[in-house]
């Protein structure tokens, strides 16, 4: 065990992060650990898809960024742990040994298994195990597609192993993305599976430096405080051997890390409270945030409970295939010019397609200064089993610039869409985690065992806390924009948007509570009309809302035109509610 802090550095949040952040972090401030996160569900789709095609099922591009530093990183004796192995950890492995060995570096490189349990569907039915979807309850075996892959979420105790047994390098797949920090932690600490308030604690930190930039000011309504947005540097965790942190970034790098930029990160993707991880059930309400520092924030000790019985699983099908094109359209009369294009639309493809989305973007301006102010973009998508009817679309849509609403055009500088491409479903499931095969391999190919807590978590641990909706009167001060006070962050898990929104100013926060009660809020978010969970975390000022089935089966597979839910904080923040009296 180690008496100081251990210094992990994030160098990327998601597949298509800024490329030189490995080329940052070494010439950033000292880290003991770089760790890289690649994998989100839709990237998982993504790669699903590229694996089923015959392409290499992890990310190659991470290969290319590591490769220039691996003397240095020798050198200094720096870790690394990334999930970029995707669906193929094993295949990554292989090729970072492959250019250690060009260099003629002393690197040991490990790989952690067990996540993929594709192979292992038609076992788990036969005893028995239905791997209900978690949004809907429904068996798998009704969903009526075949699966192309499925991975279970792994905690970091395979990457702690890995490195205990003398690794370097690390590469997962499906691990959490906490676990990229957990794991490392508890290696350094010397931590064990039963240690979980610890394990809380880094898991916390994990989960605000796992997204890069997130935590430094990127995707921050807050952005115009921010130095040096237009680059952000990455962030680091210090973690302590009691599990407590300070989240801090390379002091040359741009961005900032305050209170809030943190709050932004740890509302993120979570489904309450209570933050279920394979290492440990994390208590987010215990979280205490102090600004300690120039772009030094603490997070105090966590309480933790055992990990879930259960471990989560990722199912990924084809489900068809998809096209799509935008349009443009200027006003006056953009109702009525979206209304013929979708007749004249559907007159030509009904019966042919699935699906047919048509959706305007906005609204024209009154007596607009410009043709733009005028202009209202149109997403136009149709989806359908087989490829082939969707050849049908490019011709559709091309017949319209002579016969269609006045002023039809596209964007002349864009190509046309003229193939159709492949669709994925995603199946979030669970399985008894005692099931998985967790297990670590080294470069000689021996394999190590993976530790498990002695016990797991009992469901009064695991169950949501109930908040009671706020009593009293609404608030009934002059009326403003809900983000002049309010902070938001928006994401995905599956089928469900989660919104988390906070106050800077303690004396605002009663106000936000009557604010966002469930009732206003289904007011505030008509398109919401599903069940709306609400939650609240005082010690962060903080209401946490999820609009669950408003992104469809999931960000892979739903139409809306903001997949994922990113801007559903921010749309939030745009509606205009009473004040503070």
């Amino acid at each position: 065990m180690s008496a100081r802090s251990v210094r992990i550095g994030n160098v990327s949040g998601y597949l298509g992060d800024r490329y030189t952040a490995v080329d940052e972090a070494m010439a950033g401030d000292p880290v003991d650990v770089l760790m890289g996160d690649y994998l989100a569900e839709v990237t998982l789709a993504a790669l699903a898809a590229a694996a089923g095609r015959g392409r290499p099922g992890w990310v190659g591009y991470a290969l290319d960024q590591l490769v220039p530093h691996l003397p240095e990183i020798a050198r200094r004796g720096i870790k690394v742990v990334t999930n970029a192995g995707g669906f193929d950890p094993a295949g990554m492995a292989d090729a970072v040994r492959a250019k250690v060995a060009e260099a003629g570096l002393p690197l040991e490189v490990a790989h952690v298994g067990g996540d993929d349990v594709f192979s292992r569907l038609a076992e788990f039915h036969a005893e028995g195990h239905a791997m209900e979807n978690l949004d809907t309850g429904e068996p798998i075996k009704d969903w009526g597609v075949e699966p192309v892959a499925a991975n279970a979420y792994l905690g970091g105790f395979g990457i702690a192993a890995a490195l205990a047994a003398g690794a370097d390098i690390v590469i997962a797949g499906r691990v959490t993305d906490a676990s990229l920090t957990a794991g490392p932690a508890a290696w350094w600490h010397g931590w064990t599976p039963d240690d979980v308030d610890a394990l809380a604690g880094a898991v916390t930190a994990g989960h605000v430096i796992e997204c890069g930039a997130h935590a430094t000011g990127g995707n921050f309504s807050g952005f115009r405080s921010v130095p040096g947005m237009v680059k952000p540097g990455f962030p680091i965790a210090e973690i302590a051997a009691d599990g407590s942190s300070v989240i801090t970034k390379h002091s040359t790098d741009g961005g900032m890390v305050t209170v809030d930029t943190v709050t932004a990160q740890l509302l993120y993707e979570i489904q309450g409270p209570r933050y279920l991880n394979p290492d440990a059930t994390v208590h987010l309400d215990t979280v205490r945030l102090e600004q300690v520092g120039p772009d030094r924030v603490a997070i105090g000790p966590v309480t933790g409970s055992p990990p879930p019985p259960t471990a989560k699983v990722a199912v990924f099908a084809p489900i068809g295939y998809e096209i799509s094109t935008m349009l443009f359209c200027t006003a006056p009369d953009v109702a009525g010019k979206v209304e013929l294009l979708r007749a004249q639309l559907r007159e030509q493809l009904d019966g042919h397609v699935d699906q047919l989305d048509i959706t305007p973007l906005g609204v024209a301006a009154v007596d607009p200064a410009t043709q733009w102010e005028a202009t209202v973009p149109i997403r136009v998508i149709a989806t359908a089993r087989h490829p082939e009817p969707l050849l049908r679309f490019a011709p559709a849509v091309g017949s319209l610039y002579l016969q269609g609403f006045p002023g039809f055009h596209h964007d002349g500088h864009a190509p046309r869409a003229g193939e159709p491409w492949p669709r994925m479903d995603y199946w979030p499931a669970l399985l008894p985690a005692e099931l998985l095969d967790h297990h670590v391999v080294l470069g000689d190919g021996t394999r190590v065992e993976v530790p498990v807590a002695s016990r797991t978590a009992t469901p009064e641990e695991l169950a949501q806390p109930v908040h009671p909706e706020v009593s009293g009167p609404v608030p009934h001060g002059p009326v403003i924009e809900l983000g002049e006070l309010a902070h938001a962050r928006a994401g995905d898990k599956g089928g469900n948007s989660n919104v988390g929104v906070w106050v800077p100013d303690p004396a605002h926060w009663d106000w936000l509570r009557a604010t966002l009660s469930t009732e206003r809020v289904k007011q505030l978010l008509p398109e919401a009309a599903g069940r709306i969970v609400r939650h609240e975390l005082p010690h962060l000022r903080a209401v946490h809302l999820v609009l669950t089935g408003l992104l469809g089966s999931g960000g892979s597979s739903n139409l809306r035109v903001d997949q994922i839910g990113k801007s559903v904080g921010e749309y939030l923040r745009a509606k205009h509610v009473p004040g503070p009296s």
